[in-house]
């Protein structure tokens, strides 16, 4: 089976991009990654209307990458912070893959606004593609083919195709 064969009703990116695909909804997420709970300080630092702060962090809710936790200062009424789930934690590599690529190809010439660390030692983080077999692989190598999900697209008699 060849990758025109195939039905594309499951397929991975476009499900991934079903829950996060629209714009703010990544920003959303790149904003809590970096430690912005409250949704004062999101709509602030994002420059959002609250409406569709509101309507996207329900949805990144619905979709089980964002979690309310409630929270209450001293004498203040109870309030909501959003956390990221385990599922959403997976999703970094995809922020710090789009991170590295704008840096690379879309940057103004003046450095990078934002270095990813890794935690544990301070060396810079950067997204690498690497085959099961342990080598480093450049985007051109990688060759998209069917999975053990793959469906056949089913024959289209319309048009004289088998």
């Amino acid at each position: 089976m060849e990758w025109r064969d195939l039905d594309l009703y499951n397929c991975s990116v476009a499900a991934t991009l079903e829950q996060v695909g629209e714009r703010w909804s990544l920003l959303i997420l790149r904003e809590v990654f970096a430690g912005l709970h409250r949704f004062d300080e999101i709509v602030d630092h994002l420059g959002i209307s609250r409406r569709v702060l509101t309507e996207r962090l329900q949805q990144l809710i619905d979709a089980g990458l964002v979690e309310r936790r409630f929270y209450q200062e001293a004498g203040q009424r109870s309030r909501q912070e959003y956390h990221l789930t385990a599922r959403a934690h997976d999703l970094q590599w995809v922020l710090a893959a789009l991170l590295q690529y704008g840096d690379t190809y879309l940057g103004a010439g003046t450095g990078a606004p934002v270095v990813l660390q890794h935690a544990g030692c301070g060396g810079r983080v950067r997204i690498e593609l690497h085959c099961s077999c342990g080598h480093e692989v450049a985007g051109a190598e990688v060759e998209p083919t069917p999975g053990p999900g793959a469906v056949q697209k089913p024959s289209d008699t319309r048009r004289g195709r088998p």
